[in-house]
């Protein structure tokens, strides 16, 4: 099936669902991106930042691009003039970071906390008491250059399904606390970003507002990561 045919399968599982779809471009050439654009396709995650650089200088500029890697505060100077959406901060660092360049571009850049719910030492995120106190803090108070609109996480890899959607109902409980907490009268904060083509059909189940598939709709990587 062709990448026009894969995103056509996808929209119609989640018409009338409220979730979004994240087209995981990483690794792929501008070629196929620009075939998922020419079928509609306008929201693309990315999670390096050589290579998110590279393709929105040469890509339509009406694509809204989600950086969902683990982002480097060195790097987050090439992604503020433009990115839509990062939805891996996972630090107070990081996101003084964003707020010092969204100013220097005079943007606000909206941002999801990364929370860890997986089972691996090797993912990243704040855990639910971080968040909390990231979200209380002085600096955070202060910052006038990012909006926090939600909260993204990464279910553990080859779990079980029981495994995952307890995982992902976790992150849906923190959701709704911090919602209340901190929120209750914000309409922003509404985004939770869970769900990859192997598992967002419980992600949507559980209650996600956006997934991110990538293989599913583009198929074998085409490039190789350039280095960073």
């Amino acid at each position: 099936m062709s990448i026009a045919d894969n995103l056509l399968k996808y929209k119609k599982e989640l018409e009338g669902e409220g979730v979004e779809l994240i087209a995981v471009s990483k690794f792929n050439d501008a070629t196929a991106v620009q075939e998922a654009y020419d079928a509609g396709q306008r929201i693309f995650g990315e999670n390096i930042v050589q290579e998110l650089v590279e393709k929105q200088e040469t890509l339509p500029k009406d694509i809204q691009w989600h950086m969902i890697g683990h982002l480097q505060t060195n790097k987050v100077k090439y992604i503020a003039p433009f990115i839509s959406l990062i939805q891996s901060v996972d630090s107070l660092k990081l996101l003084t970071e964003i707020n010092k360049q969204a100013l220097k571009n005079k943007r606000v850049i909206d941002c999801l906390l990364q929370i860890y719910i997986a089972d691996e030492e090797t993912k990243f995120g704040l855990d639910h008491a971080e968040a909390v106190e990231l979200l209380m803090s002085e600096e955070y108070l202060a910052m006038k250059n990012v909006r926090i609109t939600g909260l993204m996480g990464i279910a553990s890899n080859q779990a079980s399904d029981k495994q995952t959607k307890d995982e992902f109902q976790e992150l849906k409980v923190l959701f709704d606390g911090i919602k209340v907490s901190f929120f209750r009268k914000v309409d922003t904060f509404k985004e939770l970003s869970m769900g990859m083509s192997g598992d967002y059909k419980l992600a949507i189940e559980e209650g996600t507002t956006m997934i991110r598939v990538g293989s599913s709709i583009f198929g074998t990587r085409k490039i190789k990561a350039p280095k960073a």
